[in-house]
């Protein structure tokens, strides 16, 4: 392979549009480990890019075997280059364009007692990425990013989800009312993260299909939203701590369910 030695080359602009979130139904995947969570889903890798030092290394020589094995164009750039391929600050080598997975919504609901994260307005990717990751480690169902939530396919949220979004059901693009009226369709209990005066995580019974509704950064879920739901579920906190970050929300309420589901199994 020729080096690719400038940063004028399109390559460049490909994949700073793909980090933006600027090419239709593609992902950008920076690092090793994405890498491969993405070729162990099947994903369809568009292209790679990968530096002379990096490819000499056992673990990427090893994936830049398998790219080959799906017939992905590989391109050899120079470290000047990757450093303008690779949205992070210290690359890892090796960036990739892949396809985003097909966001099956009715997926999620197919399970016996669904288990579904409706995350509304988290703008974090980190935090939505980390949403994600959890939901899959507690054994729920899905996520759902509604309203003004950040892309989880985006560069900052596929790191967050550590490749969990390559492999749950993740929907996206859902207006809330949209996204709480699909999951009661689907027979879901709605239950919402309300910073104070609803039950105590401990004590709201999560048997049976369930979506629980997460809300953004400061503002949390609209009054009415929480209001509507079956359920309003709040966080014990000590004074004079008040609120919880989303990602943290969303993981002390799915692991308490699924502490219970495994229980009465």
């Amino acid at each position: 392979m020729n080096t690719i030695s400038s940063r004028h080359n399109p390559i460049v602009a490909r994949y700073r549009a793909a980090a933006r979130g600027e090419v239709p139904g593609a992902m950008l995947l920076d690092g090793a480990h994405l890498l491969v969570e993405a070729l162990n889903a099947r994903l369809r890798i568009r292209e790679a890019a990968v530096t002379a030092e990096a490819a000499g290394r056992p673990d990427i020589a090893s994936i830049v075997a398998r790219l080959a094995g799906v017939n992905a164009e590989v391109h050899a750039v120079a470290a000047t280059v990757m450093d303008a391929l690779s949205p992070v600050k210290s690359s890892s080598g090796i960036v990739a364009l892949a396809d985003r997975p097909d966001c099956e919504t009715d997926r999620m609901y197919e399970t016996a007692d669904p288990l579904v994260i409706v995350a509304i307005d988290v703008q974090d990717p980190g935090n939505l990425g980390a949403i994600v990751r959890v939901a899959e480690a507690s054994g729920a169902s899905g996520v759902v990013a509604a309203g003004a939530s950040a892309n989880p396919f985006g560069w900052r949220a596929l790191r967050g989800s550590m490749g969990s979004a390559l492999r749950l059901p993740v929907a996206t693009g859902r207006e809330v009312i949209a996204a709480i009226s699909h999951a009661r369709g689907h027979g879901c209990r709605i239950a919402a993260a309300v910073p104070r005066d609803g039950q105590s995580i401990f004590q709201v019974d999560y048997s049976g299909a369930m979506a629980v509704l997460i809300g953004g950064e400061g503002s949390g879920l609209a009054a009415d939203v929480a209001a509507g739901a079956d359920d309003q579920i709040t966080i014990p906190m000590q004074p004079p701590v008040e609120s919880l970050n989303a990602a943290v929300t969303a993981a002390l309420i799915v692991y308490e369910a699924f502490r219970q589901r495994a229980e009465r199994s």
